[in-house]
């Protein structure tokens, strides 16, 4: 029988490693799915590696996937490092841009740039908002925040199809189920002419930086990982794990609302039932495999965005399901799953104890 037997010291090295250990054998497989589907395996690592990355517009858009994931994985981070499993950031980010969406319809072109402001702040609200439900249940009745937050999720997919189906869908859209397209003015400004990277990547990047700061140079930050790594201890310092609860789920949900008003203002330009794009579940693989430290998920964000990119291109150019991309994604994770578990135990033939 084999069993799992700790390692004394696990490698330092081997821990850093693992990501690129889990990179390298998730292309691996890869190639050889590839080759299991009659496609040309170099073909396909083309259009998932180099093809993202091979001109000015690829990495603008390369950027601009980038963006929301990068964002919300930085909420996350807070989340997972203080012990609290927030799995319903796709429900925030939908609701984020449902109120970024409001305010963009209910404004007219006479209004100034200033506006943006205001769409940026009602998304971030109302993620934090949709993210305090959950704490508040968890909170007041001990409810678990994993099946909470994930069943509000579809919550809030049902609230969007509502309104873009409903009172929010515009009577000159031929029948189709989306907002009227805003105002130039709503719109997140481009950072270069003929791109469509916008403002979003610079805040994202920004994010990252701050929250660099807030867990490794602020006394909030250290108590939000004291309080995940050793509750006992954390309450001993005096360090409230009530307080540590809110702040995690308010700060993760207010990224993921950020995240769906820069996509709603970016790349869409109106609300549509398709904001669920899977960008909140997502995040939760970019943050693991980037250990969620910022400098670390900034790469994962890119590696991931060049999954999701590859996905398309190979539904186009190679006749692949898009779906190619989440195979990618969960094969990722299951390849940093494994290959942490042997980094901290090794394997062992015999009974326990043995």
């Amino acid at each position: 029988m084999l069993r799992l037997e700790p390692r004394p010291t696990p490698s330092r090295w081997w821990s850093y490693g693992s990501p690129l250990l889990a990179l390298a054998l998730t292309v691996l497989i890869g190639v050889i799915l590839f080759a299991v589907l009659g496609k040309d395996p170099l073909r396909g690592l083309q259009v998932f590696f180099w093809e993202p990355i091979k001109s000015t517009y690829a990495l603008s858009e390369l950027g601009l996937k980038a963006t929301p994931l990068l964002l919300i994985a930085l909420g996350l981070a807070v989340c997972f490092r203080s012990n609290i499993w927030n799995i319903g950031a796709e429900g925030q980010f939908v609701v984020g841009a449902i109120a970024a969406g409001g305010v963009a319809i209910a404004t007219d072109k006479d209004v100034g740039p200033w506006i943006f402001l205001v769409i940026l702040l009602a998304g971030t609200l109302s993620g934090m908002a949709w993210a305090g439900i959950t704490a508040y249940l968890r909170d007041k009745f001990n409810a678990g925040e994993i099946l909470v937050s994930l069943m509000l999720v579809y919550v809030a997919i049902q609230l969007l199809g509502y309104l873009v189906y409903g009172p929010w869908k515009d009577p000159a859209g031929y029948n189709f189920p989306q907002t009227r397209t805003f105002d130039p003015s709503d719109l997140a400004p481009r950072l270069l002419a003929g791109l469509r990277v916008n403002i979003g990547l610079v805040i994202a990047l920004a994010g990252s930086a701050l929250l660099w700061l807030y867990l490794f140079r602020t006394r909030s930050g250290f108590a939000q990982q004291v309080g995940g790594l050793a509750p006992w201890a954390a309450r001993y310092a005096g360090f409230s794990s009530r307080k540590a609860l809110w702040v995690a789920l308010l700060i993760s949900g207010g990224t993921a609302g950020l995240a769906g008003a820069l996509e709603v203002t970016g790349p869409i330009g109106q609300l549509t039932p398709y904001i669920p794009a899977g960008y909140g579940f997502t995040a939760i693989i970019v943050a693991f495999v980037g250990r969620l430290h910022p400098l670390g998920m900034v790469l994962s964000a890119i590696l991931l965005s060049m999954f999701y990119i590859g996905g398309e291109l190979a539904q186009s150019r190679l006749g692949l399901p898009k779906s190619i991309s989440g195979v990618f994604q969960g094969l990722l994770l299951f390849m940093l799953l494994a290959c942490d578990t042997l980094v901290n135990y090794r394997i062992r033939a015999g009974k326990a104890g043995t």
